[in-house]
């Protein structure tokens, strides 16, 4: 298995050294109810806070694969301030994906890693759009009605600068009745955020040694 890719601007790893994948479908695709709730839409759209290495990207990708009908489309947005090269994302993710899967993705995704939005058609079924930036002036163009949110920029304690009321507020007025969203954290400041802005909150089991997650939906 590939080792955890480890940022040194935020002092923390990517994901966890353990399972990233098994992460990911704990935190991020079960907690969503995915990929049951791709069945229900014709295009479903995520909504991602660090976009990183794209393991969130990839499971998401694949699951969709699966159940997808002729006519479905997934749409994923993710913010990225600080954008790994395509190298540094190969390398992290060498061992979990098939070849072709990785080799598709690194046909499109951008060689010049500048601010700004980059909408990447992998294939007739999946559209990945990267929004390289400070999410907090990004986020305020977004839209698009989101189906579901993956909050996964590094611990709160670490990367303050993304888990802002601003943020949660733009969430907000691009989801709709139902919008779910999930996250590794449980920290009291991102739970009150979410609720503030109309997310019922749950605290459930994390991953691992994590005791506690949240997850919940929108409400208005």
């Amino acid at each position: 298995m590939p080792q955890s890719p480890y940022s040194e601007i935020f002092d923390d790893i990517y994901f966890s050294p353990k399972d990233g994948p098994a992460e990911t479908r704990h935190v991020f695709l079960d907690a969503n109810n995915l990929p049951e709730r791709f069945k229900q839409h014709n295009q479903f759209v995520i909504g991602e806070t660090g976009f990183g290495t794209g393991l969130n990207f990839f499971m998401a990708w694949q699951d969709f694969e699966f159940v997808r009908n002729e006519n479905q489309k997934l749409v994923f947005i993710s913010f990225e301030k600080y954008p790994l090269d395509k190298t540094q994302i190969q390398n992290a993710m060498d061992a979990y994906f098939p070849f072709k899967m990785m080799d598709d993705f690194l046909a499109v995704y951008p060689d010049k890693l500048s601010e700004g939005i980059y909408q990447l058609d992998v294939n007739e079924h999946i559209q990945l759009q990267l929004i390289f930036g400070d999410i907090n002036e990004e986020i305020q163009n977004l839209d698009i009605e989101v189906d579901a949110w993956f909050l996964d920029g590094f611990a709160p304690s670490k990367n303050p600068e993304m888990w802002t009321d601003h943020v949660f507020e733009h969430m907000a007025r691009v989801s709709k009745e139902g919008t779910s969203f999930a996250t590794f954290t449980a920290a009291g400041k991102v739970r009150r955020g979410l609720a503030a802005v109309g997310f019922n909150v749950e605290k459930v089991k994390g991953f691992g040694h994590k005791r506690d997650m949240i997850r919940g939906q929108y409400h208005g």
